[in-house]
Order: structure tokens, then C-alpha cells, then sequence
């Protein structure tokens, strides 16, 4: 069954109905992100409880027998200054110990509620075409924060704080992929970052549209609880015209973004320590052109892309 509330904050109300009595409070918290811009970390939902206490994250919307159309208001402020768009995003700071994938996938990929989630940000979440897909181009879906922008090198600038090669290795991408950025954020972040660092408006290659943590769907792992992950499939479900799981791969820095399509993933190495390394960039993507191409078209389950 459907569950509708109406989230008051600021002054103004905001009503999410595309979320299930299956979802948790967590993608209650990425909804009310996408319409406030308030990250999840950063609100509080007063009166949404359990047993009397703050229902936590992982707790199923079910669990709470909200009537529909019921109002919560929320307390929590958002980030507005430059500062903070060129800082690590709070949901990925100082990430450690992730974990090997193949370990949960078969736990998570094919499960009815995971499928579920894919399927309704396939049919309610709206991308922002940016530039149209074309025919015949396999699709490459890149992360931002530690695989092309390194947060927390010292830095002035957003130039500053790219990978080195970024714009060489987009253009040479471009002449066989489609490409589409994808971050854990919200989209004002990820359009501020992509501007700060050229690759909007390059006049040598092409996004073909951003996805922002709206897009992702939470699931739940035998050893780590509840995780968000980025599934291809809400690509796949929007564009089963031009992708699928035979031509997208999907580079990131965090292997349980992989969990739901972990034979299109290539994990890479954090690009946190690149600036005082400056061989590590990612030009270097082009000698493992081979061995991806190799892997993939085998089906592949795993691969860490080490920078040389």
C-alpha cells in the first residue's frame, strides 16, 4: 500500500506519495531531501516515533501506521554557502570500511522489495535531459565526490580539486560512450560541482544527464543493515532504448553503490591523495580500455580499477 504525508517545514508543505509501507524512514528522508534540499542527516521529524522513541532509519513506514495525508513537521537547515558545495557531502565523509560485494549481492539484487524501489523511480523520478542519447553508444555513469573531485586536498579552487586528465579522459570516452554523472547528493550540488569544474558546458564532450541521490533506492545487507546503493536499472527502465546491462558501466569509489548490477560496476581508487601523487590521474583509464572491454563483454563480477 501507498503512503502519503505531508511534511511542513519552513514556513510551507511539502506532500511525498510515492513512497510504500515497504520503504523506511530513510527514503522518507531522501524524499524530503529532494524537495527541501535538506540532507537526512540534518533533519529531524518531530513526532514520528516508535515505542516513544525517534523512529531510526532502518524502521519500515508500515511499522508506523501513518494515516494518510498525515503532517510532520520537520526541523533541519540546509547548506547554502560555496564552502559547502566544494565540501565532502556529509553521507560519504571519511568512508573506511566498505565492504566486499560479492559477499552481500546475492542477498540484495533479486529481491522483490529492492526490485520494487527500482521500479518507482523508474515510473516518479524525472531526469533533466541535458543531451539526447545517440544511437549505438555504449553508457559510462561516473560518481563525483573521490572519483572525479577530490574534497579534501588543499585547495582553492574547484579546478584545483579535479582529477588530473578529467577533460582528456571525458572527451575520449565521449567518442564511444554516452556519459551521465551520478552522485549521492542533491542536484544543486552536483550541477555547482560540474560547472566549478568545466564539464557542463565542454565544448568536447556532452552529458547526457545527472542523477542525484533521489535516484538511489535504499536495501538491506545481512552484515551492514540498511545501505543506499545506486541501481542501473532506473537508467535501464527510463532508456531500455538505448541501455541496458550488456553496454553500461558505472565507475565509483564505493563498491555497495554496486550492490543491485554488481557485473556493470568497476570500483576505483579513492582520488583523495591524487594531488600529492601526480601520476595518478585518470588518463591512465585508457591502458585498462582492453581488460574492461574483455571482462565485460565475459561478465565480469568484480573488478577494482587501480590507478597507476
Amino acid at each position: 500500500m501507498s503512503v502519503s504525508v505531508i511534511i511542513k517545514w519552513g514556513g510551507q508543505e511539502y506532500s511525498i506519495r510515492t513512497l510504500s509501507e515497504e520503504d523506511t524512514v530513510l527514503d522518507l528522508k531522501q524524499s524530503i531531501k529532494s524537495l527541501t534540499g535538506v540532507l537526512p542527516e540534518r533533519q529531524k521529524l518531530l513526532g514520528l516515533k516508535v515505542k516513544g522513541k525517534p523512529a531510526e532509519d532502518q524502521v519500515k513506514l508500515g511499522s508506523l501506521k501513518l494515516k494518510p495525508n498525515t503532517k510532520i513537521m520537520m526541523m533541519g537547515s540546509r547548506e547554502e554557502s560555496l564552502e559547502e558545495v566544494l565540501a565532502p557531502p556529509p553521507e560519504n565523509d571519511d568512508i573506511v570500511n566498505d565492504f566486499d560485494i560479492e559477499e552481500e549481492v546475492i542477498e540484495v539484487q533479486n529481491r522483490e522489495e529492492n526490485l520494487a524501489k527500482i521500479a518507482r523511480r523508474v515510473k516518479d523520478y524525472k531526469v533533466e535531459g541535458m543531451n539526447p542519447p545517440r544511437a549505438g553508444k555504449s553508457l559510462l555513469v561516473l560518481d563525483v565526490d573521490y572519483t572525479l573531485f577530490d574534497h579534501k586536498s588543499c585547495a582553492e579552487t574547484g579546478q584545483e580539486l579535479m582529477r588530473p586528465f578529467l577533460h582528456e579522459f571525458l572527451t575520449s570516452a565521449y567518442e564511444d560512450y554516452d556519459i551521465v554523472i551520478w552522485s549521492a547528493t542533491s542536484m544543486k550540488w552536483i550541477d555547482a560541482k560540474m560547472k566549478e569544474l568545466g564539464v557542463t558546458d565542454n565544448p568536447n564532450y556532452k552529458i547526457t544527464f545527472m542523477l542525484d541521490s533521489a535516484a538511489m533506492i535504499t536495501v538491506h545487507t545481512p552484515k551492514r543493515g540498511v545501505v543506499e546503493v545506486k541501481p542501473l536499472g532506473v537508467i535501464w527502465g527510463k532508456y531500455s532504448e538505448f541501455y541496458s546491462k550488456r553496454n553500461t558501466i558505472m565507475f565509483d569509489d564505493i563498491g555497495r553503490n554496486f550492490l543491485m548490477n554488481p557485473q556493470n560496476g568497476l570500483k576505483v581508487r579513492s582520488g583523495r591523495t591524487y594531488m600529492t601523487r601526480p601520476a595518478v590521474s585518470l588518463l591512465h583509464l585508457r591502458l585498462f580500455e582492453t581488460v574492461i572491454y574483455y571482462h565485460w563483454r565475459c561478465g565480469f563480477k568484480k573488478m577494482y580499477l587501480t590507478f597507476i
